[in-house]
């Protein structure tokens, strides 16, 4: 154990760019991800039938192919095929994009149709348009509903992120590979590259639970406020 500790420390200087660089790519693809996702569920919520069948398409695809054959194919083929030269961080993040914007979407729209559809009708007759209810009134309370499962795709594009090793991106995993090449030791080396990969989990875990925190608090303060209206009104 002493050992383990010896060397998970003296690894610091070793994994920190490929950490930093697992950081990035993960926050941005994610990122990414969440506008794809948030598009896609409203495709998938519309009543436009090429919308929808686009939705149904794109899922399609992300869910029976493997992801190291989608980042492999946006790296190589948008270079011969497309002349579109992507570096390999560039491909990395896109190809995690296009495959949890996928899961999001299925998680977004889930997390919308579990609103009541009478509230939707309730802001329809206060003269709400359909896409004003939908920022005021649905998507608020489905927020609530999203985020304990996409906190977890959150945490699945984290570990996912190792794949872009295979396209040369020298992130967490690609370093423990490289040490592993040069010494033969690959137990210290990839049991320390685990202990980064839990750390970044644990972080994702946490933030997650301060943003329903954080949501419930403002959900409180809301009905709060509306409650002293309301007695104000009645006073």
């Amino acid at each position: 154990m002493g050992k383990f500790v010896h060397d998970f420390a003296s690894s610091l200087p070793l994994f920190g760019k490929g950490v930093i660089l697992t950081i990035e790519i993960t926050f941005l693809s994610l990122v990414l991800a969440v506008m794809i996702g948030a598009i896609f569920a409203l495709f998938a919520l519309s009543s436009i039938k090429p919308l929808i069948w686009l939705n149904s398409v794109y899922v399609w695809i992300v869910r029976g192919t493997p992801l190291i054959l989608q980042i492999v194919f946006l790296y190589y083929a948008m270079s011969q095929s497309f002349r579109i030269n992507l570096t390999a961080f560039e491909a990395g993040t896109l190809a995690l994009a296009f495959h949890n914007g996928a899961y999001l979407s299925e998680i977004f729209r889930a997390a919308i149709q579990t609103i009541d559809r009478g509230q939707q009708e309730a802001a329809s007759a206060l003269g709400m348009s359909k896409s004003l209810a939908m920022r005021r009134v649905i998507a608020p309370q489905a927020v609530k509903h999203a985020i304990p499962p996409t906190i977890n795709q959150f945490i699945i594009g984290l570990k996912d992120s190792s794949l872009v090793a295979y396209i040369g991106v020298t992130e967490t995993y690609n370093v423990a590979l490289g040490e592993y090449s040069r010494t033969y030791l690959p137990t210290e080396w990839f049991a320390i590259a685990g202990v980064y990969y839990l750390v970044l989990t644990l972080v994702f875990t946490l933030l997650g639970k301060w943003a329903e925190r954080q949501l419930d608090v403002t959900r409180r303060k809301r009905r709060r406020g509306t409650l002293g209206t309301t007695e104000g009104v009645s006073a």
